[in-house]
């Protein structure tokens, strides 16, 4: 039988009620605004970084040592007469692509593996023993020990992080595909044969992607914390990279005298890893059923 265009309309109306409901509910989160705000304007330094920068990021200028900000070098100079200002936009590059591409890698495999624990019990048993085992090391701790055996590249502090952090997704993952498993739907899902495949993909995964997506914006925040940490120290990225923590630690020795050397990556990490908390507690806040009756009556 065929549907006259008043019923379609009529079926339609509800989905984009719920589309314009939900566009409401994230602008009325002051979280989400200023959190995409500061995301969206890094993003738009790291694409367009080359262009921004005043001088070449990594080429040495030795007559250049150590100066102070000026309208030619608006951060100033390293010891190495790099331009600081150009190293700060070029580090908000490899900050964000390696931030995302640890979210953009941990968090979809560890989903899977939470997944597929929370729902085999005989998986489980040996899935989260390996989890509990890697979880016992604190990130930096282990990511360094990882880096240590890797050695010093950008390649491997994106898979030292990225085994850092699967072992958090898979256990959210878990306790969220725990808390879903035992709905009514699910068993009736599984009575009429369905595979476990097609309840996981279908009726599992949609019901867990609000803690998944709060995890995933926290995650990027802390892997360009810890990435930050490892260069600091001297295990991240190479020397020849443009790196926030690699910066602040060549600038140590010159705290005293030249102290805007440090302040200028340093603002920089605070105010990145800033944006992405708003984001995560504008995510926490819109898709926490528990407070959305807040902001249903903001917007209503």
């Amino acid at each position: 039988m065929e549907l006259t265009t008043t019923e379609v309309v009529s079926l339609r109306r509800p989905l984009k009620e719920r589309v314009r409901r939900n566009f409401q509910r994230i602008w009325a989160s002051a979280y989400m605004r200023y959190g995409l705000a500061i995301l969206v304007t890094l993003s738009i330094i790291a694409v367009f970084a080359d262009v921004l920068a005043t001088h070449e990021a990594t080429r040495l200028y030795p007559a250049d040592r150590l100066l102070a900000p000026s309208s030619e070098h608006f951060f100033g100079t390293d010891n190495l007469g790099r331009d600081v200002y150009s190293q700060t936009l070029a580090g908000a590059r490899l900050s964000l692509f390696i931030g995302a591409t640890v979210v953009g890698i941990s968090i979809p495999i560890g989903t899977a593996i939470g997944m597929v624990s929370g729902y085999n019990r005989r998986a489980d048993a040996i899935i989260m023993r390996v989890v509990d085992g890697l979880s016992a090391f604190p990130s930096l701790v282990f990511a360094l020990a990882l880096m240590a055996a890797l050695g010093a590249s950008v390649v491997n502090v994106i898979i030292a992080l990225t085994v850092t952090y699967l072992p958090r997704t898979a256990r959210i993952a878990r306790g969220s595909t725990l808390a879903v498993r035992g709905l009514m739907y699910i068993d009736a899902e599984r009575a009429i044969g369905s595979s476990a495949l097609r309840v996981m993909r279908y009726h599992i995964l949609p019901n867990i992607m609000a803690p998944i997506l709060v995890l995933a914006s926290f995650t990027f925040a802390t892997a360009i914390l810890v990435e930050a940490g490892l260069s600091f120290l001297g295990a991240g990225v190479g020397a020849d990279v443009p790196s926030w923590g690699r910066m602040i630690s060549d600038a140590r020795q010159y705290i005293n005298n030249k102290g805007y050397l440090m302040v200028f990556p340093g603002v920089a990490i605070a105010i990145t890893v800033l944006g992405l908390n708003l984001l995560g507690d504008g995510l926490r806040d819109v898709l926490d059923p528990r407070l959305r009756g807040q902001f249903r009556a903001g917007v209503d």
